[in-house]
């Protein structure tokens, strides 16, 4: 979509001007989900959809250095960490494509009851509609996938409103599926914008059947709310916990949280964020992350050498160190990091903090973990559940009998073992609970809230 009006997008890490897009509004969302419906007229053929998919996957790994580049520019994401995500989208839309070719109905017995003898039933999968979509900053083009691929794979063309912050990954994105992957008009167009002047008009929009959000809670569900008649699926926040146990294999644990709480600095839903460790080995584990923490490189996204730099945006930056602040004035203790290095919020690990300080009760987004100490399994996971999230959550054991009790007493989307819960491969089903959200992420999975069944009876 095109405006007289531009946006500038600027770098998180120093200010510099990265690019420019339109600033749209209703009558630029109102044009998109014409095109969009209009496309959704003329459908792709299952094999078609697979083949663009295919086609996809191929053009991301010719552009991984290119999308690196701009993922590390416009979300401060160190550039040896913005190939990883782009290199993920490759799974992605593989996995997309796969679900294009093999998305089916189920034969529906109705001839187990008297009154459907001679009759045969089954269900056909069926593309929901127009599909709105709106993506978060942290993983701009990666979670853009997590949404553009699965749709197409189910038939439904898409609009996509890019975080604000980010929009640039998802136009260059845009500009490779249609030029290289034969990628038809109306089936993904771009509004540029806030969520009061473009969010709101597209998930409103009466034409949309499907809004795909990730994001924050409060947004989330305000979402749900003013599209209560449409498929709305939301993928929001987290605090993740992991516990480790003295017969787990805590060293490994530190050098896994090393990185799980503190890539991207720390900006990911199942960033690893509170680590309860038995008192056992509480300072053994202290001794084997907080070095691993201090060894991490602070400065500019575009240095192979960096491992975390700027938060997205100054006011994030004042308010994660405001929350460490805080901690520290109700008695937590900083082992490391704490202030700001330039313009970066340093790596940081705390202890001795209690379930009432936001940097345990809230989602921090930010480069920070806590280290809680505890006696007994049962405490850390009535502590490790005491969250109004629930996305994912991490048990490190040596004792199955300990691990078949998180499997079912952890009340999160995805309970993992003997790993942070950080950890995400992108065809998992992906997804969680209370204020992390309702829907499952995943193309198998999302391509199934994208349509629905359609019965067909034939009489023979």
């Amino acid at each position: 979509m095109t405006t007289d009006d531009s946006v500038v997008v600027r770098s998180p890490f120093d200010g510099h001007e990265i690019g420019r897009v339109p600033s749209c509004g209703p009558d630029e969302v109102q044009e998109a989900v014409a095109v969009a419906r209009a496309a959704l007229a003329e459908p792709l053929a299952p094999w078609k959809r697979a083949e663009i998919l295919d086609a996809a996957a191929e053009a991301m790994v010719r552009h991984r250095d290119e999308l690196a580049i701009i993922i590390a520019e416009e979300a401060a994401k160190p550039i040896k960490t913005a190939r990883v995500e782009a290199e993920r989208t490759v799974i992605t839309f593989q996995a997309a494509a796969v679900e294009a070719r093999t998305l089916v109905g189920e034969i529906v017995p109705v001839d187990g009851a008297q009154p459907g003898e001679g009759k045969l039933g089954f269900t056909l999968r069926v593309p929901r509609g127009v599909v709105a979509a709106i993506s978060p900053f942290n993983f701009p083009l990666n979670l853009v996938v997590h949404k553009v691929a699965p749709a197409i794979a189910a038939g439904c063309p898409v609009v996509l409103k890019p975080a604000s912050q980010t929009p640039l990954s998802a136009i260059r994105l845009q500009e490779i599926l249609m030029d290289e992957c034969g990628l038809p008009p109306g089936w993904l167009s771009i509004v540029t914008g806030s969520g009061g002047t473009v969010g709101d008009p597209l998930v409103e929009h009466p034409d949309v059947a499907v809004v795909t959000f990730t994001g924050s809670p409060e947004v989330g569900w305000s979402i749900a709310a003013k599209a209560a008649e449409k498929k709305v699926g939301l993928e929001l926040g987290n605090n993740a916990p992991v516990i480790i146990e003295p017969s787990g294999d805590w060293e490994t644990a530190a050098s896994k949280i090393s990185v799980a709480g503190f890539s991207h600095a720390g900006q990911s839903c199942i960033s690893t964020q509170r680590i309860y460790v038995h008192r056992d080995i509480a300072d053994r584990f202290t001794d084997a992350l907080v070095p691993k923490v201090e060894a991490l490189v602070v400065g500019d996204p575009l240095s192979e050498d960096t491992d975390v730099s700027a938060l997205i945006s100054k006011g994030e930056t004042e308010r994660v160190k405001g929350w460490i602040d805080e901690a520290v004035q109700g008695g937590a203790k900083v082992l490391v990091g704490g202030d700001l290095e330039g313009e970066v919020l340093a790596p940081t690990v705390l202890t001795g903090v209690t379930a009432d300080m936001e940097v345990c009760r809230s989602e921090v987004f930010g480069p920070l973990v806590s280290i809680i100490s505890y006696d007994d399994l049962d405490d850390a996971i009535a502590q490790a559940n005491d969250t109004r999230y629930g996305l994912q959550a991490a048990l490190f054991t040596g004792d199955l009998d300990a691990a078949l009790r998180a499997v079912h007493e952890l009340d999160f989307g995805g309970v993992l073992v003997n790993e942070v819960p950080t950890f995400r491969t992108d065809q998992m089903p992906y997804g969680g609970v209370r204020d992390s959200g309702n829907t499952k992420e995943g193309p198998h999975y999302a391509v199934r809230e994208m349509t629905r069944e359609r019965l067909v009876l034939i009489q023979r």
